[in-house]
């Protein structure tokens, strides 16, 4: 309602006429919309600030791996154009603070059978942060003579540095013998100590399901679990688990620093997210996440694929 003093001022200000929007009987504010649908949204670990503009940003309170229900958000923006919800990829690690999705009502006001419909239809808790829980990462890296001890050590370091957002460590590192049995001793001891993750660096990379790492998985006693991904670099990544404990057998790109399928599978199984077969095969859309420098050029018309 314009006010005597406020068409005072608009008056003094040159304004000779304005134009404003009335709400109808049952209508929702933007910002309160915004709010609600939003906070039907945010579920464990995720906060929603004050709404403006009609939008209501949702950002994680812990460091994690976002959690999205696709079908519910592909749902809700599905019910009218005036209500909308945008996120950040499923399954992507966040930090404390980091904004992990947004909602935006594009009039000033909507019906509220409409916010009704929008929140019954996104559900409750759509976006959650699966927190970090796995802190002790145990190590072991598998040795031929031509593969000098720097190189182990660079890995070590770069892992390390992968591990720091989810604070956890590389509790005990070790290195054997390229041999599948050296390997089963070494995952036997690890799966009886106090790690709670085995990453395996082999000295070369794995072909198949009888080659060194997952051969070694089977003699300590555990499963391969699935050996391939569709995400490149890291094509040549497996998982398994030795005495209940999640052994990852890691591709050469791990050795790299730059993002790879090694990082999305770690960083999952770091916050208890299961990763399974299915979840794995998923990943090739999107999944080319770029050129290899050292890959023979052109991947087409006849030239031999590095092994990653």
């Amino acid at each position: 309602m314009v006010s005597p003093e406020i068409a005072a001022q608009l008056k003094q200000a040159g304004i000779e006429s304005v134009i404003a929007a009335r709400p109808e009987q049952g209508d929702v504010g933007e910002d309160e919309a915004a709010w609600r649908l939003a906070k039907a949204l945010a579920g464990r670990n995720v906060r929603v600030e004050e709404p403006f503009t009609g939008r209501a940003n949702l950002y994680a309170e812990t460091p994690g791996v976002l959690l999205v229900d696709a079908d519910a958000i592909n749902g809700l923006n599905s019910v009218d154009e005036a209500m909308t919800a945008a996120t950040l990829p499923a399954y992507k690690p966040v930090v404390a603070g980091e904004m992990v999705g947004t909602v935006k009502i594009i009039p000033y006001a909507i019906p509220g059978t409409l916010l009704e419909a929008g929140i019954a239809r996104g559900g409750e808790g759509a976006l959650r942060i699966a927190p970090y829980v796995r802190r002790r990462v145990g190590v072991v890296s598998t040795i031929l003579p031509g593969l000098k001890p720097g190189v182990i050590d660079k890995t070590l370091s770069v892992l390390a540095r992968r591990l720091d957002p989810a604070a956890a460590m590389i509790a005990s590192e070790c290195r054997v013998p390229h041999d599948s049995t050296a390997l089963a001793r070494e995952l036997v001891r690890q799966a009886s100590d106090d790690t709670q993750l085995i990453v395996v660096f082999g000295a070369s990379a794995i072909a198949d399901r009888r080659d060194v790492i997952p051969a070694g998985i089977e003699m300590a006693g555990g499963a391969v679990e699935h050996f391939g991904m569709p995400v490149d670099p890291g094509n040549l990544l497996l998982i398994g688990s030795v005495g209940g404990k999640p052994v990852i057998g890691a591709p050469g790109c791990a050795r790299s620093p730059r993002e790879n399928g090694f990082d999305w599978v770690l960083h999952r199984i770091l916050a208890d997210v299961p990763v399974t077969r299915a979840d794995i095969m998923a990943l090739g859309v999107g999944g080319l996440l770029m050129e290899i420098v050292t890959r023979p050029q052109p991947r087409a018309g006849g030239g031999s694929e590095g092994k990653e």
